[in-house]
């Protein structure tokens, strides 16, 4: 997908001297010569962001050398190329090296974002920032504190996996964390256009990739770890290892994290940073010893949200709600309230408005209503075990007939969770559609059979378990096969509007297939009444 860096740029940005960016970062130079009055206000990764002047930082990649796109950059008008040596030589070899300045540097990827943060004159430092990181709960957290902002601030920005937001202006978001140039010019635009805040998503490809540098977060904040990206990641230390970098000098201020897994307990051990700790599961040993926790919960059904009773570090009780229902929000809406409150909402201020956030999309999003022969339809992200267990058992008390369960996973990850996703979907659902999510390079049939192995495990007769080459035509199996007692959540991919086939992105979004089954179902009715 495309950077969205061409459209996410500062309208007014600051120029500024290529050689005092080579004296501010110590970097050698080689290539072209580099004139004393040459200026640039850009930097960029993408060579297809290249605007003239820009700088085009070119950095090892999984496959291939960013220094491999450098002749696209010159030719849109890179003023000067920072890259390593590896690049510097495939820049020779391809005849380039007199092109332009080449600016060396051991690690051109870390510095990526101290450069552009420098070029844009440091806009972090100018906004309150908060950092949202963790396996589940990422999106609808940072939603929740956006709302809790946006109560403080006139103008916020979001940026994360659904959308790159600044006050009412949105676009589509190419991942869950832009790069870093993108990260910095983003910023910039934002106070350009009035914003005092932003909410940020950070990945741990983020963060091991070093997305975020050049930014301090104000507030860092930590939701749960659980079995994801270990394809990236190799285990579940590598995992937390790097998740854990948020957390650090230079990179956050100060921390709020959840101790309800043995994770957050141990990145609040280890922290170098001053941290607050919560806990969100009523009545557990961690709520004791926690800064703040909630102490009483009535976990909402039927879309009416939670309330619940968070305890502050002064022993004091607030009662507070979210307006997503399960357990799983509850948590996410207590983190929120009290990371608002660290990046200096007032305490009610922030509960007020955690209580009335909006709509997350793809987060247990209500598609389609119950009643007139259709059951309940929703669409939730869920993509891991654990997102699966929560979301299944936040819908199974609202549910009076069947629970109709649409799922996937994704081709190119990790591989061992699709038995397991399997096994959760026999032992939860009620029916289970087991289709495709993005099978990206690898054969749709080999991943599903893995997940069917899962669910056989549980169903070894195959009860009620359908399987369904287009994901397309498993949602509207899923609503043919239901009545108006049943549920049926479509998970995997929530806001995401693209499926990726072969290395080929599809539009596709698993709302819009929804309410077109549902409008192919009203017309059914319709002809059937019609023949009577």
């Amino acid at each position: 997908m495309t950077s969205p860096q061409g459209r996410m740029r500062p309208e007014h940005p600051t120029a500024r001297r290529i050689v005092d960016l080579v004296s501010r970062f110590a970097l050698r130079t080689a290539g072209a010569a580099l004139p004393d009055d040459a200026v640039t206000s850009g930097v960029v990764l993408a060579s297809a962001d290249v605007l003239p002047g820009d700088v085009f930082v070119a950095v090892p990649g999984l496959k291939v050398h960013g220094a491999a796109y450098a002749a696209q950059a010159l030719d849109a008008g890179a003023a000067a190329v920072l890259t390593d040596e590896a690049g510097q030589r495939l820049l020779a070899d391809a005849g380039l090296g007199a092109r332009a300045p080449v600016l060396l540097a051991d690690d051109p990827r870390a510095l990526a974002g101290p450069v552009a943060a420098w070029l844009h004159d440091e806009p972090g430092t100018r906004l309150v920032t908060v950092g949202i990181t963790g396996t589940n709960g990422k999106t609808t957290t940072t939603y929740f504190v956006d709302a809790a902002l946006r109560a403080r601030h006139a103008t916020t920005a979001v940026l994360g996996t659904v959308e790159l937001r600044i006050g009412e202006e949105a676009i589509e978001s190419p991942r869950t964390t832009v790069e870093a140039p993108v990260l910095q010019a983003i910023l910039a635009l934002a106070l350009e256009r009035g914003a005092s805040a932003v909410s940020t998503e950070v990945s741990s490809h983020a963060l091991a990739l070093g997305r975020v540098r050049g930014l301090e977060f104000d507030v860092a904040a930590f939701t749960n770890l659980q079995r994801d990206h270990l394809d990236f990641h190799g285990d579940m230390e590598g995992y937390f290892r790097d998740k854990a970098k948020l957390f650090a000098p230079g990179q956050a201020r100060r921390g709020v994290v959840v101790v309800d897994d043995e994770w957050g307990r141990r990145l609040v051990a280890e922290s170098a940073i001053p941290v607050e700790s919560v806990a969100t599961h009523v009545g557990s040993l961690e709520s004791a010893d926690a800064d703040w926790a909630v102490v009483g919960a009535d976990i909402g059904l039927d879309g009416v949200g939670s309330t619940f009773v968070l305890r502050g570090p002064d022993g004091a009780e607030h009662t507070a709600a979210s307006p997503l229902p399960g357990l799983v929000n509850v948590s996410n809406a207590a983190l929120a309230v009290v990371v608002a409150h660290a990046a200096g909402v007032d305490l009610d201020v922030a509960i007020e408005a955690v209580a009335h956030a909006h709509e997350i999309p793809g987060r247990m999003e209500r598609v389609i209503e119950r009643g007139g022969g259709l059951p309940l339809s929703l669409v939730d992200y869920a993509h891991t075990p654990d997102a699966l267990v929560l979301a299944l058992e936040a819908v199974r008390p609202i549910t009076p007939g069947r629970l109709i369960l649409v799922l996937g996973s994704d081709g190119d990850r990790d591989q061992g969770k699709r038995p397991l996703m399997g096994e959760i979907a026999a032992r939860l659902a009620d029916v289970v559609v087991v289709t495709d999510e993005n099978p990206r390079s690898e054969d749709p049939a080999t991943i599903r059979a893995a997940i069917l192995d899962g669910v056989r495990s549980q169903r070894p007769h195959l009860t009620d378990v359908h399987e369904a080459t287009s994901r397309t035509q498993a949602i509207h199996d899923a609503l043919a096969l239901a009545t108006d007692q049943d549920t049926v959540i479509i998970t995997g991919k929530g806001h995401e509007p693209t499926q990726e086939i072969a290395g080929v992105f599809h539009r596709y979004n698993d709302r819009d297939v929804l309410r077109e089954a549902h409008a192919a179902h009203e017309t059914r009715v319709a002809r059937q009444g019609s023949i009577a």
